[in-house]
């Protein structure tokens, strides 16, 4: 009987390589949480918006425990004075900032005077495993210049929603949904009732491992578009476009963001002709060097700054 079962066949290359996974299907019941609706461009804001300044900047921090901690801050240089002259007007200027922290898993609470007079204070505290306040305010001795907002955050499994109320009788509200495990869509209507004025916005994200491509358009005449792409662990590009088709302001910008190890680079240049580029070095544990250089080819303004960081 064992000479009449014919020999299994040759195995052949083509039988030995594995055959590609069919695509898993998406469990619509099971999406991931979208990020804030106001933060949906916030990979591209980090390496076209740093913090630019012109003149010179120290910061200290020191934490009393692990919870509480008070900051001094020094900044002298040129401030600019709006003018209906091209040219650029600035004037010397100088102050110091102090400051106290507390953080808590539940609650954050910040706190700034400066000698000018004015005063800042934000608040962030969790209600819920997912509801959270959030407020803010700045009080000034100029008029009309104080102000104040609140802010309720619900995290849901797969969505966002938040609502806004502050002074000037301004309400807002956004959402934003999980549509699959990479897409969100999202929109937004805010009513500001001592300048009469409404409006409503929508906005959408796409992010992979190696990408994060957005847009927003609002009826306030706005229009934004951003990617970032992804190089490696290290190397992130990014570009913006934006429009006003009310003023027809047009502007678009390519930045880079390149991490080392002992340093981080972020730089940026639009189409207006300014090119801007800043550094953050750590020299030490705690210690912390950052230049900032700005050029504006248009105006001829040119901007450059430098600052110790002391502290974490």
């Amino acid at each position: 009987m064992a000479a009449l079962v014919p020999p299994p066949p040759p195995t052949t290359a083509a039988d030995t390589t594995q055959k590609p996974k069919e695509d898993e299907k998406v469990d619509y019941f099971n999406l991931p949480c979208p990020i804030p609706y106001e933060e949906i461009h916030r990979e591209a804001l980090m390496s076209l918006k740093p913090e630019l300044f012109e003149g010179m900047r120290f910061d200290f921090t020191k934490g009393l425990n692990q919870r509480f901690s008070l900051s001094h801050s020094v900044f002298m240089g040129p401030m600019e004075v709006p003018s209906q002259s091209p040219e650029t007007i600035k004037i010397p200027t100088a102050h110091y900032e102090f400051g106290a922290n507390f953080i808590d898993p539940k609650l954050m609470l910040f706190g700034r005077i400066m000698t000018d007079g004015r005063l800042n204070a934000r608040v962030k505290c969790d209600l819920s495993e997912n509801l959270t306040l959030k407020a803010n305010s700045q009080l000034t001795n100029e008029p009309h210049m104080s102000h104040g907002m609140v802010n309720f955050d619900y995290k849901g499994k797969d969505y966002r929603s938040q609502f806004q109320l502050g002074n000037g009788a301004l309400f807002g509200a956004n959402y934003i949904q999980s549509v699959t495990p990479h897409l969100s869509l999202g929109g937004e209507v805010f009513w500001a009732g001592q300048h009469r004025k409404s409006g409503i916005g929508y906005a959408a994200r796409y992010n992979t491992d190696k990408m994060v491509a957005t847009g927003q358009v609002a009826s306030t005449g706005m229009v934004a578009l951003s990617y970032v792409q992804k190089v490696s662990e290290k190397v992130s590009l990014a570009s913006d476009f934006m429009y006003n088709y009310m003023s027809r302001d047009v502007t678009a910008s390519f930045g880079y963001d390149y991490i080392l190890r002992q340093c981080r680079l972020r730089g940026k240049i639009d189409s207006n002709g300014t090119v801007a580029a800043f550094l953050e070095e750590r020299l030490n544990m705690g210690l912390n060097f950052v230049l900032s250089a700005e050029i504006d080819h248009r105006k001829k303004d040119y901007k450059f700054g430098f600052g110790l960081t002391v502290g974490e």
